[in-house]
């Protein structure tokens, strides 16, 4: 009874991941800037076209094409909208407006520009935000949002749980920024949905053997943790090199690749377990696979832009936050799947099965990014 149920928690768990929104190339996010300068505000507004569409929609005649004629049209809509999830103060309500429009493309498509114009009440009172873009229609956005008051800059990424920031003139408190970014690599990597199906295909085959053509159970725990920990250390080791790279803006990748890449990688860690190629070196894949999945967790960073005075603290912090995440996964895994190591349903079921699953949805993912579709439907 113990064992089914723990297997039933196991499939549960892995349909989750594998039936999840497979369509979006990266999280929701938003970009927003603003400057506090004593009472004058000014500031940059960052927003998907596609999520506005999403929420207040844009598409007039309905061919799924948002021309700049039917974002034009709306202009005064988007503008309402958007300022209403929006609360700065300073001494009391900030009068925020739109002074332009603009439109520009991310690395995952169009976005409104909205430019910030406004005045404080105060000009040396500690400086608020309170963020609720799209939160009540999708609880994965964030706003990753770049405060400058009287000079000093600040950085956060504002979700539904954290969607307030509250700053004190001349302060910078690198450790609040650490912790910050800390939360927010956890966060990110349980909602890559691709690096967490990569890291759950190098863990399904971490608790059998495989000999005579046939996968069998481990002999000892002892005998899968450790080979969970050359695996795990060396997707750690690589994605930490190439993140810091790519978040330092030494190396710049484009993000198709980049993404395509990723993609590829997940289709043949999971391939492998279903026509072993790496059997007893699979670090060797989790590192090589790693270095490329490292500019996939930079790109929130870059477009973010870590803060000068507090950089390395920062990036260290994100990247702490991504082990964190990654730990979570391993130890609510490991130990169900040794458990059920033996059984016909983990080996077929949980292990072949699931690699299939997983194989089919990378492959998906692979001619979307490449090809620049939508083979999903969301």
């Amino acid at each position: 009874m113990m064992r089914r149920r723990a297997l039933l928690c196991l499939v549960l768990a892995l349909g989750a991941w594998v039936a999840a929104p497979a369509s979006a190339h990266k999280a929701s996010d938003s970009y927003l800037a603003l400057q506090v300068a004593g009472r004058d505000v000014t500031g940059q507004w960052d927003i998907a076209l596609r999520d506005i569409d999403f929420a207040i929609g844009l598409d007039a005649d309905g061919d799924g094409d948002i021309t700049w004629g039917e974002v034009q049209a709306r202009h005064a809509d988007i503008a309402a909208w958007a300022l209403a999830r929006l609360k700065l103060e300073r001494g009391g309500d900030c009068a925020l407006q739109v002074a332009q429009h603009l439109v520009d493309r991310h690395t995952d498509g169009a976005y409104a520009v909205l430019r910030l114009a406004g005045r404080c009440p105060s000009d040396s009172q500690p400086v608020a935000v309170s963020y609720r873009l799209l939160f009540d229609i999708d609880r994965m956005h964030r706003g990753l949002l770049r405060l400058e008051v009287d000079g000093v800059a600040h950085t956060s990424v504002l979700g539904p749980d954290t969607g307030a920031l509250s700053v004190e003139p001349g302060e910078t408190s690198r450790w609040a920024q650490f912790g910050r970014y800390l939360v927010e690599g956890t966060l990110h990597i349980w909602i890559g949905f691709d690096h967490v199906l990569f890291l759950l295909s190098l863990l399904l085959p971490a608790v059998l053997v495989h000999q005579s053509r046939r996968w069998t159970g481990v002999d000892s725990l002892r005998a899968a943790l450790t080979d969970v920990l050359w695996v795990v250390t060396a997707f750690t080791v690589a994605h930490s090199i190439t993140l810091s790279l790519a978040a330092l803006q030494i190396i710049a990748l484009p993000s198709r690749l980049v993404e395509s890449a990723i993609a590829a990688s997940v289709a043949l860690a999971a391939a492998n377990n279903l026509w072993p190629v790496v059997e007893r070196r699979r670090w060797l894949m989790a590192f090589g696979f790693g270095l490329i999945h490292g500019f996939g967790f930079a790109s929130v960073l870059t477009e973010l832009g870590l803060p000068s005075d507090a950089l390395v603290l920062s990036l260290l912090g994100f990247n702490v936050g991504v082990e964190l995440g990654q730990l979570v996964i391993v130890a609510c895994f490991l130990p169900v799947a040794y458990l059920l190591r033996n059984t016909t349903l983990y080996r077929k079921g949980v292990f072949v099965g699931g690699s299939v699953l997983t194989l089919l949805v990378a492959l998906v993912w692979l001619a979307e990014r490449m090809f620049n579709l939508n083979l999903f439907v969301t």
